[in-house]
């Protein structure tokens, strides 16, 4: 026999909270990503955390009673990413990564993951 799930298993899960500063009008915006449309406002970090929680409430107490499909949060982890993932390129950049690599020193696959962190931190900053 399958076991109903209730508002309070649901409020007991790790849902991801998104806190975004407004930076043209003030205060906070939050969202819960897993729950579509779940969002509010406030104008300090601890009134926006409180308004999250009720708005995460009321979200999956609504979904409950529509009997609307509710996600769990997704798991982040090691069991979500190997840390691999094959890439197919031109023989001619497969050439002068290569060429690189061996100027540098260091292995095509250290080379690779040198020039994408670098890129990855510079989109991350930028």
């Amino acid at each position: 026999m399958k076991q109903e799930k209730t508002l309070e298993y649901y409020l007991s899960l790790p849902y991801k909270l998104e806190i975004i500063p407004d930076t043209v009008e003030g205060g906070y915006g939050a969202r819960y990503p897993e729950l579509p449309g779940c969002i509010t406002c406030a104008e300090t970090m601890e009134e926006v955390i409180r308004n999250a929680e009720d708005a995460k409430r009321e979200w999956l107490l609504s979904a409950l009673e529509d009997g609307m499909e509710i996600f769990e949060p997704v798991e982040e982890g090691a069991n979500q990413y190997s840390g691999q993932f094959k890439l197919r390129i031109p023989k001619i950049l497969h050439k002068t990564l290569a060429e690189h690599a061996k100027k540098e020193g260091i292995s095509m696959n250290q080379y690779c993951m040198y020039l994408l962190s670098r890129n990855d931190a510079f989109h991350t900053v930028g």
